[in-house]
């Protein structure tokens, strides 16, 4: 398991066990119009190009997961929030919704 301060890809099986747990916080640091295409459902848009640590909710006690959509913008997001001072554990979601939708994941379209 992750401990504080530390970083962890996760595959989609833990994240599916996650959600259908309602244990994560999930966050999709993909821009709005590839929200708005597609989504995995439960989660929430903090697009990297405006990324806002103080958009994430780091009081959670559940696991905190950053998605994008091959698993590369997701570690940027990572980078900003430790910068700004978070000490949690950080999950990313390894290879993004595209592994996620490989792996027959569901997927919502548009922002609802």
């Amino acid at each position: 398991m992750t401990g504080p301060n530390e970083t962890a890809m996760i595959d989609v099986a833990t994240l599916t066990a996650w959600l259908d747990a309602g244990e994560v916080d999930l966050y999709d640091v993909r821009e709005q119009a590839e929200f708005a295409a597609e989504r995995i459902a439960g989660s929430t848009l903090v697009p990297l190009s405006s990324f806002d640590p103080g958009a994430v909710d780091t009081g959670s006690e559940r696991h905190l997961v950053f998605h994008c959509k091959s698993g590369v913008r997701c570690g940027m997001a990572s980078q900003i929030l430790r910068a700004a001072g978070f000490q949690g554990a950080i999950h990313r979601l390894e290879g993004g919704i595209l592994a996620w939708k490989a792996a027959g994941g569901k997927i919502q379209p548009g922002n609802g």
